[in-house]
């Protein structure tokens, strides 16, 4: 049940629009944070600077996301591809998305593999990976 106002992050909503399609109906909650547990693991296997490697708990995971869109707009989301595993608790999605990096005005075009854990129809760990070339592409200084 959501109670909180999810304005903040308006600018990658086409990201948590398409996740939270991904997670169908194995997971309760209207947005994405609805669907996580309050003490969700969130990890990244990849170096992104200013992200951290693992974020802690479901405040943490919004308040990383909040400042998310000063510097990116997520335009689409889209070339969803679903896998159920481990008798359904837990989901391995693959999929792109496409934006602007607001600091260079470059495109971003990104595709990611993200494995889901899921316990109590709640997201309890989120592993990401993604093309780490892409993003520093797109955050190169010239406009491509």
């Amino acid at each position: 049940m959501s109670h909180l106002s999810y304005t903040a992050f308006a600018p990658v909503k086409p990201y948590f629009d398409l996740v939270r399609d991904a997670l169908g109906d194995l997971v309760d909650g209207p947005h994405f944070f609805d669907c996580t547990a309050p003490d969700i693991r969130y990890e990244v296997l990849y170096k992104f600077p200013g992200w951290p490697p693992m974020i802690q708990g479901r405040a943490a995971l919004m308040a990383s996301f909040e400042g998310y869109g000063e510097h990116i707009v997520i335009h689409r989301a889209d070339q969803l591809v679903r896998h159920l595993a481990d008798g359904g608790k837990t989901l391995i999605i693959e999929y792109a998305v496409h934006g602007t990096i607001l600091s260079t005005g470059n495109r971003y075009d990104n595709r990611f593999c993200s494995i889901i854990h899921l316990v109590d129809r709640k997201i309890i760990h989120w592993r990401d990976y993604m093309d780490s070339l892409a993003a520093w592409n797109a955050l190169a200084t010239t406009s491509q």
